[in-house]
C-alpha cells in the first residue's frame, strides 16, 4: 500500500510539470474582439502553426487593460490584440518596440510611428444609427435622421445605447458628441436622451441584439455589426447623422520581455502581416490602410468619419467618465 502510494505521488508530481511545462511553452494572446473573430483566428493560427501552442484568449477591453497594467512583463499574455488605443497607451510601458515588424502600408496617421513603435492599429471600428423599420411602422414613427431626433418624445423607452463606461462603442458616441457641442451641452444633450433611452447596454453589441428583438426602433451600434445582421436576413438598417460616423481605434502589440521569444515573433507577425487583411475584408472593414479591400456585402460606402479628436487619449477617457451619470 505504502508502494502504491508513492507510485501515485510521482505520477502527479511528474503530472503537474508536464502542465507547468505546456502551459510555460503556450503563447498566449488578449484579444478583445469579438468571439467569432476570434474563433477564425484560432483556426488559422493552428493551421499555420501546427507545431505551436497557441492560444486565443477572449479579455473583455477593461480587464486585459487592468491586468496588464498590473502585471507588466510578468503577465501571462505574450500578445495583446484588438485594444482600444486609449487603453494601448495607459499600458504602453509594458509593451515591447515593434518597430520594422509590420509591411502593412497604412494610412497617413495610422502607422505604427503614430505610436512610437509601440504597437500597430489594428482597426478602426465605426458607429451609426440603426434603426428597425418594422418597429417603427408599429408605432407609426418617421425615422430619425440626427442625433436631435432622438430626443423626440415620441422615441421614448425605444432608444438603446452602450454604457460608455463598460462599451467603446457607447464612448465613441459620447466623446463625438462632446467633441461637438462641448461639456456642458453635451452633458445636458445626454440628460434628455436618457428620457427616451429603454437600456444602457452593457455591451455594444446590445443595441443590435434589442433591435433583432423587436424590444427598441433605434440603437446605436458598430456598423459592422448591423450589416452582420442586415446580411443574415435581419430587417435592420444603417443611418448616418449629419455629424458622420464617430470611431475608436484598437491596437496589437506584445508584451515586453516577451519579445525575446522567437516564437512569439513568428506569431506576431502571421497577425500584423497576414491575418490582419483577412480580418479587414471579412470583419471589420473600415479603412485604416491604402488598398484595403472590403468583401462584406451591403456595407455603406457613403459616409464621412466624426471629429474624434482625443479618442486615443486615456486621461480624456476618464475625465469624460468620472461625469457619466446613467
Amino acid at each position: 500500500m505504502k508502494k502504491l502510494y508513492m507510485v501515485l505521488v510521482v505520477i502527479a508530481i511528474a503530472l503537474v510539470f508536464v502542465l507547468r511545462q505546456q502551459e510555460s511553452d503556450t503563447i498566449i494572446i488578449y484579444s478583445s474582439a469579438e468571439q467569432f473573430r476570434n474563433d477564425e483566428l484560432q483556426s488559422q493560427l493552428n493551421k499555420k502553426f501546427p507545431e505551436l501552442n497557441v492560444r486565443v484568449m477572449y479579455t473583455p477591453t477593461a480587464k486585459a487593460a487592468a491586468k496588464l497594467y498590473v502585471e507588466g512583463k510578468d503577465s501571462d499574455a505574450d500578445i495583446v490584440l484588438a485594444l482600444e488605443t486609449s487603453y494601448m497607451n495607459k499600458i504602453i510601458d509594458s509593451l515591447a518596440d515593434i518597430e520594422g515588424y509590420s509591411k502593412a502600408d497604412y494610412l497617413p496617421g495610422f502607422g505604427p510611428e503614430t505610436h512610437n513603435n509601440k504597437f500597430v492599429t489594428w482597426e478602426r471600428q465605426a458607429a451609426s444609427i440603426a434603426i428597425n423599420p418594422d418597429v417603427l411602422a408599429k408605432y407609426n414613427l418617421p425615422a430619425p435622421t440626427s442625433y436631435e431626433d432622438l430626443l423626440d418624445p415620441m422615441y421614448k423607452n425605444l432608444v438603446a445605447m452602450p454604457d460608455p463606461k463598460s462599451s467603446g462603442t457607447g464612448y465613441m458616441f459620447y466623446k463625438n458628441v462632446v467633441n461637438m457641442l462641448g461639456d456642458e451641452a453635451a452633458l445636458e444633450y445626454f440628460d434628455k436622451l436618457a428620457k427616451n433611452v429603454k437600456q444602457f447596454t452593457e455591451s455594444g453589441s446590445g443595441p443590435v441584439k434589442l433591435l433583432n428583438q423587436g424590444e427598441v426602433a433605434v440603437g446605436i451600434a458598430l456598423t459592422f455589426q448591423t450589416v452582420k445582421e442586415i446580411n443574415k436576413g435581419m430587417h435592420l438598417e444603417v443611418i448616418f447623422s449629419e455629424w458622420g460616423s464617430p470611431y475608436s481605434l484598437t491596437g496589437t502589440g506584445i508584451v515586453s520581455g516577451h519579445e525575446s521569444n522567437p516564437d512569439v515573433i513568428r506569431v506576431y507577425d502571421f497577425l500584423v502581416n497576414d491575418f490582419i487583411y483577412y480580418d479587414k475584408e471579412n470583419f471589420s472593414p473600415e479603412r485604416i490602410m491604402k488598398n484595403q479591400k472590403n468583401l462584406i456585402d451591403n456595407y455603406p460606402t457613403d459616409f464621412d468619419y466624426a471629429d474624434m479628436t482625443g479618442i486615443d487619449s486615456i486621461q480624456e477617457k476618464e475625465r469624460l467618465l468620472s461625469m457619466w451619470k446613467f
